[in-house]
């Protein structure tokens, strides 16, 4: 139920309060489900891992949390997001901590599977934010509570500073605690939408709902490509950069935090132009950049100025092609469902953020070039305009919007 629908003519401080919390707390899952990528080099060296071995264990979090958003999207219609980012936050601290004692490749592929925990989260937090604001103020408000994504550049800055600094395992304890302190705000002071009560009938129900819907699929096919690039780079880029520019593992950590963040924050500005001009145009418009993008990255040019510009702009525009996806699902998603069409969306964005990583190594692996894996995410992006551009023109439920 949306905060206009319960008698508010604006939103009021306890709804900002909800959007300040549920962001913290993405924040701090996503620091958590990024623990390995940045400490991938090091890993691979201690391990003598080769390149596609190395990919596994960076992807293995992403499919996880992918697949476990559909879980948490079905959970969260059911008991509201208060009590399940409570719990999320509570039950992802376990793998973090595990994380701490792992030193063997199996022991480690092993926590990443429940470091997934952390980046299905996300889908908790749109059910929970949405129903606290009117819907013509959600595709803004949800691109803030996106920039809860920032946890990935977070994990990027920190985490191999913190390594430095304090220790592998105190840095993982400190990780740990901070998902325990957010689970505590949420069981103490969180608060579900006034008016929020249980969905009546079968959980199994609403979510054959949203899986029968046409706009989920159609919104999550371009989510596979936004997003799905956007948990690729987030999380091979540091080894893309290393690799192929001879950076620092630092450097590099921090280039690829600087994507991430980039991502992020233009992640509320989608959202805002979804409100003003319509989540469509701001689609279409993204899936022709990223082809342009993609293609002149494929061709690897040297580290100059341009190169980081076109990376750049490529975060920028992934980020407002995500932002843009769930100002529509915010728009037009039932209440009593928006939770399994976001776990379906949110799923589908994540396991298209899984794939790559792979191809990127395997093709690393056999070519010593990454060209071939980023002119394919080209040919993807081209693939999903053509889609989405005529389901957009058929589809009457997108007009106006």
């Amino acid at each position: 139920m949306s905060a206009k629908a319960i008698g508010y003519n604006r939103p009021s401080h306890a709804a900002y309060f909800a959007l300040t919390i549920a962001t913290l707390a993405l924040i701090i899952n996503f620091w958590a489900w990024s623990l390995l990528s940045p400490l991938g080099a090091r890993y691979a060296s201690e391990l003598s891992l080769n390149p596609l071995s190395l990919s596994l264990l960076l992807a293995v979090p992403v499919i996880v949390g992918s697949l476990g958003r559909i879980l948490l999207g079905i959970i969260t219609d059911k008991f509201g997001g208060r009590i399940v980012f409570a719990v999320t936050c509570l039950l992802a601290m376990i793998p973090v901590i595990a994380l701490a004692f792992s030193d063997t490749y199996s022991q480690l592929i092993l926590v990443a599977i429940f470091l997934g925990i952390g980046g299905a989260a996300f889908v908790v937090g749109i059910p929970f934010v949405s129903a606290w604001f009117p819907p013509e103020k959600r595709g803004l408000v949800l691109g803030i509570y996106s920039m809860g994504n920032t946890g990935t550049a977070v994990s990027g800055f920190l985490t191999p500073r913190l390594d430095g600094a304090i220790g592998r395992q105190w840095t993982y304890y400190l990780v740990a605690s901070l998902l325990f302190v957010m689970a505590i705000v949420f069981i103490v002071w969180g608060r579900n939408a006034p008016g929020w009560k249980p969905p009546k009938g079968s959980s199994f129900k609403r979510f054959a709902s949203a899986a029968k819907s046409r706009i989920t699929w159609d919104l999550a096919t371009v989510y596979v490509i936004t997003f799905g690039a956007f948990v690729a780079f987030g999380v091979y880029l540091p080894v893309l950069l290393k690799v192929s520019y001879g950076l620092s593992l630092t450097d590099a950590a921090s280039r690829a935090a600087g994507f991430v963040l980039l991502a992020t924050l233009a992640r509320p500005v989608g959202g805002w132009l979804a409100d003003k001009v319509g989540g469509k145009h701001v689609i279409r418009i993204v899936l022709i950049a990223v082809v342009v993008l993609a293609m002149f990255v494929a061709l690897q040019p040297t580290l100059q100025l341009r190169t980081t510009i076109a990376y750049l702009s490529l975060a920028f525009a992934l980020g407002c092609g995500n932002g843009a996806v769930f100002a529509l699902v915010g728009k037009l998603s039932k209440p009593d469902i928006m939770g399994s069409v976001t776990g379906i969306v949110g799923a589908c964005g994540g396991l298209g953020g899984f794939l790559p990583p792979l191809i990127l190594g395997f093709t690393y692996q056999k070519t010593h070039s990454y060209s071939i894996a980023l002119m394919m995410l080209a040919l993807g992006a081209l693939t999903a305009f053509f889609y989405i551009n005529k389901r957009f023109q058929d589809l009457s439920t997108y007009k106006a919007r």
